[in-house]
């Protein structure tokens, strides 16, 4: 669901008029995108625009390490480096781009993960449901949207019930994302000992850190004893379900028995200690009451082989860690870049790059919506197609699905998973986490994923896309005049 959708939403009540005008009047000396200088052998902007040789080779590993014992050594970290990088095709991917990452970043890989990755809501919140009967002693949650329909309310009853077994439950809720849910859903939550958070209220009285309605909490995480932490794209709705009797999911589906096709990943091992530590300094920066003394840091334990990284981007400290983090993998591809997004209005470094893999002999495709829940963003990332398409990236639109996904393949061995879009508002203005995961293993279920969605698909092409009407035109030109605020 569009992270600026809520922003027309508020104008249902007289009041907002106000509140949207402040807020966006905060906006006029707007931040800008610009791509990272920091460590590796070029800076982020040189490695876009440069040559395009691949001769780097480090003679000692480029990022740290970490796994279930702490820090591993130079020599394990390399050992890591090589399995992942002896499979699949010839890469300088692992080497070139992960001494940048980890400064933007700020967090090391974390080796010894599992994974699994789901593929639709209904899945997805069957894996959360067993995951929160299992929990012996918190569970933390961080979403956009929740809402009061029927998968909502099933949420609600099984994080009461386990708080009424002794299991602290703690939830973050963006208040411009969760506008539509009624109080008395929070109130039923807190009356059974379930610790609750606005972030940013919409009301400015209600406000404890200091009010920007322009800042929104765009994560999705669940965090059951920390030991596995759910994230991606799937907030807590009933769209998601064909049953459905869900305000949105009444709209999506007006039409049609619209599915919605989004992306979530489960992560368990040493890894989730990251996210957990994301969860609580945004709890802590919005000033929330002492969460209780729970076991929030478990000893870690290995449960795989994947070797991950927890990325958080927030307004709070420049923003921009997976905006800066995508421009270096997609610098750094040398076979392949598949992409599939949501809602898209690029900026001119993430075209430039895009553009300049496609000169070096990169396959660049992305799959992004055929139908959308938000017509402003849906147009003005369509008036970028015709530079996409000159410049030779491949355009799908899925089909059969309302699109909410929000992945990355590079060279099919490092992907990301996530709640950012590409888009001004993932990369400016909202507090998103991703993981982005290393190693073929992982990456060839990523590509099988993308595989289908293109079967799904229909290719735009530049002789179709000059073809489309004069309205369609002036819908995309007028969009994009807003792509900075949606």
């Amino acid at each position: 669901m569009r992270g600026g959708t809520g922003y027309f939403t508020l104008l249902t009540k007289w009041w907002c008029h106000v509140l949207l005008a402040v807020g966006l009047i905060g906006l006029a000396g707007c931040a800008s995108l610009r791509p990272s200088t920091t460590g590796g052998e070029r800076s982020a902007t040189q490695t876009i625009t440069g040559n395009a040789s691949r001769s780097v080779t480090p003679t000692a590993p480029t990022s740290a390490m970490a796994g279930a014992n702490g820090t591993l050594s130079e020599a394990a970290s390399r050992a890591v480096l090589e399995r992942l990088s002896k499979h699949g095709d010839e890469t300088a991917i692992f080497e070139r781009h992960l001494a940048i990452e980890e400064k933007i970043a700020g967090t090391s890989l974390v080796v010894s993960n599992s994974t699994t990755l789901y593929q639709d809501g209904d899945t997805t919140y069957a894996a959360m449901f067993k995951m929160i009967a299992a929990a012996k002693d918190h569970i933390n949650i961080e979403t956009y949207i929740i809402e009061d329909d029927e998968i909502g309310r099933q949420f609600a009853d099984a994080l009461i019930e386990q708080q009424r077994r002794g299991v602290q439950v703690s939830l973050i809720y963006d208040s411009v994302g969760s506008l539509q849910t009624p109080k008395e859903f929070f109130d039923r939550l807190r009356d059974a000992g379930v610790r609750t958070l606005e972030f940013n209220p919409v009301n400015p009285l209600n406000a404890k850190k200091g009010w920007d309605l322009n800042q929104r909490d765009h994560r999705k995480l669940l965090i059951v004893d920390g030991h596995s932490v759910f994230l991606g794209g799937v907030n807590i709705s009933s769209v998601y379900s064909s049953g459905s009797a869900g305000m949105r999911a009444k709209k999506a589906r007006s039409d049609t028995k619209t599915k919605w096709r989004d992306t979530h990943l489960l992560l368990q091992g040493p890894v989730v200690a990251d996210f957990q530590r994301m969860f609580i300094a945004t709890w802590t920066k919005q000033k929330g009451e002492p969460l209780p003394d729970k076991n929030y840091f478990p000893t870690p334990i290995a449960r795989g082989r994947e070797v991950v990284r927890a990325i958080a981007s927030s307004s709070d400290d420049g923003g921009g860690q997976m905006y800066q983090t995508l421009l270096s993998a997609i610098a750094s591809a040398e076979t392949s870049i598949a992409l599939t997004n949501a809602y898209f209005a690029p900026d001119e470094y993430i075209m430039t790059a895009l553009a300049t893999a496609v000169a070096r002999g990169v396959e660049v495709r992305i799959i992004l919506p055929g139908k959308t829940d938000s017509s402003l963003i849906f147009h003005a990332g369509r008036s970028y197609y015709a530079a996409l398409l000159k410049s030779g990236v491949r355009i799908f639109e899925r089909q059969q699905a309302l699109l909410h996904a929000k992945t990355a393949l590079i060279d099919g061995v490092w992907s990301a998973v996530g709640s950012s879009n590409l888009d001004w508002r993932s990369f400016l203005h909202n507090d998103e986490v991703n993981a982005v995961v290393l190693g073929t293993g992982f990456g060839q279920q990523m590509n099988a994923m993308f595989e289908k969605d293109l079967a799904a698909s229909t290719e735009i092409t530049a002789t179709t896309w000059q073809d489309r009407s004069l309205l369609l035109r002036l819908m995309e030109q007028s969009a994009r005049l807003w792509v900075y605020w949606l």
